[in-house]
């Protein structure tokens, strides 16, 4: 059977192949990513810290990936986007490996180092994958826009799901085989997985044709200028409530253990991530320009999170179906702002506009998670999700300024 599905896969043509591979890293690193995240809140709630000293634990995880998507977006470009996804699966393994010493040498400043290996480990491998797709996507039939538009889906899609797989499993091994050896296991599959990549993936993809000045990095089209600024409130709008408070939530309100909370987010992100493979189709039923469209389902996610403020939280399935309903919503957007940066970025060059755009992505992820502690200790999970809708109208806004003629997706 193996054989089989290697032969079929060499048939496969470069592009498609080099595809595959790329997908395939990805989701290894995702699968690994969600299931730390997952590990890190639920065993150091467990070992006392309060909601907004967890949330500082993920501060440098997400501040070095602002960094990171500037600076990874200028190495891809001049050394390729193979080098730099190695690079990121290298970065996480030596992130996991911090965090096997025993639980007493698990300071705060220790584990947020980690993380912020782990942090610049994710968006260069992000960076790498979402940039390789402009490469390698189709660009000579006249249904180009409409591939690229799937290829992305698909590959953002997949992720999501594999990231919900990852709560799932983090939650899972941390009752099996507790921290530690949770730990020890992902990073053994990610060393497998890093020396495939080395072996297979084609080198110097996505590597410019002269060598840009890193001033270039910094994004002069106004389209990328406003679709960052809207994908950072999009961002800060979904993590100020579902990184911290959620799960806090669950724990400590309702009494769920581990392994349901971490099953609850593994469905919703896996649901999130089918939704996004199927945003094509979706987004195609409203007529318009970048503009018409972003701004419409912006609008139609704002108003959730307000409603749901407004309901009993303390009836568990009225947040449970506040949260399967935001996260369709979210897919959508959250795919169709995957597609624009594509879309608009330089073919020469593309992984700078796309570390850049990604750095507004990882400056929203910190200020939600941030918020995400802070807020849900203060004044509780409704002020969370009242910030929530006032980011997500916030996108809106912006999006207004996004050009107005008709996309070919």
């Amino acid at each position: 059977m193996a054989e089989s599905l290697v032969a079929r896969f060499r048939t496969l043509p470069f592009e498609i192949r080099q595809y595959l591979l790329i997908t395939g890293n990805y989701w290894a690193f995702t699968l690994t990513d969600g299931a730390l995240r997952m590990l890190v809140v639920l065993h150091f709630h467990q070992l006392g810290y309060s909601p907004l000293e967890v949330a500082l634990l993920f501060l440098f995880y997400e501040a070095f990936g602002v960094v990171t998507n500037l600076v990874g977006g200028w190495l891809g470009a001049r050394l390729g986007l193979n080098r730099t996804m190695n690079l990121g699966l290298g970065l996480q393994i030596v992130a996991l490996g911090m965090l096997m010493v025993p639980s007493a040498a698990l300071s705060v400043p220790w584990v947020m180092a980690a993380q912020a290996l782990s942090g610049i480990a994710k968006d260069l491998n992000k960076m790498s994958a979402k940039s390789a797709v402009k490469v390698l996507a189709p660009k000579d039939s006249a249904n180009a826009g409409s591939a690229l538009y799937r290829w992305v889906a698909i590959l953002t899609g997949s992720k999501n799901a594999l990231k919900g797989a990852g709560f799932f499993l983090g939650g899972a091994l941390l009752t099996w085989i507790g921290f530690r050896g949770a730990v020890i296991a992902m990073a053994v599959m990610l060393v497998v997985v890093l020396g495939l990549s080395l072996l297979r993936l084609k080198a110097d993809l996505g590597r410019g044709k002269r060598k840009p000045k890193f001033t270039e990095v910094f994004a002069k089209s106004r389209a990328i200028n406003v679709l960052s600024a809207a994908r950072c409130c999009l961002f800060a709008a979904r993590d100020v409530w579902f990184v911290v408070a959620l799960p806090v939530f669950l724990y400590d309100q309702h009494g769920w253990s581990y392994w349901t909370v971490g099953g609850l987010l593994a469905i919703w992100v896996i649901g999130y991530g089918g939704v996004q493979t199927q945003a094509p189709r979706l987004t195609g039923l409203v007529q318009g320009g970048p503009r018409t469209v972003t701004v419409f389902w912006a609008l139609m996610l704002a108003g959730l999170p307000a409603l749901l403020a407004m309901l009993p939280l303390a009836e568990v399935g009225w947040l449970v179906a506040g949260l399967l309903a935001f996260g369709v919503l979210f897919a959508i957007n959250s795919s169709w702002h995957s597609y624009l940066i594509v879309h608009f970025a330089r073919a020469d060059g593309v992984s700078m506009d796309v570390g850049f755009y990604y750095m507004a992505n990882a400056m929203g992820r910190l200020a939600g998670t941030v918020l995400s502690g802070w807020l849900y200790q203060v004044h509780g999970l409704s002020v969370c999700l009242w910030g929530s809708a006032a980011l997500v109208a916030a996108s809106a806004l912006m999006a207004l300024a996004l050009p107005g003629q008709r996309h070919t997706a």
